[in-house]
């Protein structure tokens, strides 16, 4: 005799007659416990036939989809925003997509010369280097005009990166120095309080 009681989904074999339930049939013919539950089971799915069925609205599954997320991939979407750009007619489509490729050609053909032209490739990389690094020394000149003086920053210019450490490194000693007074003051306080 098999002591295992039944598990869910063989109450459901057994429910809808499936392939195999000869087996099944022979427990519940057993199993006081286990025919309980398959009759429990037998009443609520023929109380659920019971039930009058009822067609659900023709607006049904559009209300449903427009709730569920729609995954479109990236090449999809750019096919889809070509199309609404292109025109509808044939003659029109050749023209655009003839413009499209002799665009494509001449922008390609501009790089392939650019490219090949390396010192002016050079010379204009390192001029817009120069430019940006000028733009950079003049934010940072005002930034620090604004915030320290004129005086402050020329010191630092004259005296670079090594003038630059040793105004942080004054800095937060002081700022360690005046933290420091504070907290002794502020226990002194606290002893002739206490």
């Amino acid at each position: 005799m098999n002591h295992r009681h039944l598990l869910p989904d063989e109450i459901d074999l057994l429910l809808d007659e499936g392939f195999g339930v000869s087996p099944l049939k022979a427990h519940i013919a057993e199993c006081a416990d286990c025919r309980a539950r398959v009759d429990d089971a037998r009443l609520v799915v023929d109380a659920l036939e019971d039930l009058p069925h009822f067609p659900p609205s023709h607006t049904f599954a559009d209300r449903v989809m427009s709730e569920v997320p729609v995954f479109e991939p990236w090449h999809v979407a750019a096919r889809d925003v070509v199309r609404r750009w292109l025109p509808r007619s044939s003659p029109a489509r050749v023209a655009v997509l003839a413009l499209m490729a002799t665009t494509a050609a001449v922008l390609t053909l501009a790089v392939l010369w650019i490219a090949t032209q390396t010192d002016i490739l050079v010379f204009a990389t390192d001029a817009m280097g120069s430019g940006l690094r000028g733009l950079f020394d003049e934010a940072a000149r005002q930034v620090g005009a604004a915030l320290f003086g004129e005086s402050a920053v020329a010191s630092i210019q004259r005296f670079g990166t090594i003038g630059i450490a040793a105004a942080i490194l004054g800095l937060a000693a002081a700022a360690g120095g005046t933290f420091a007074g504070l907290r002794a003051i502020a226990s002194a306080s606290q002893r002739r309080r206490g």
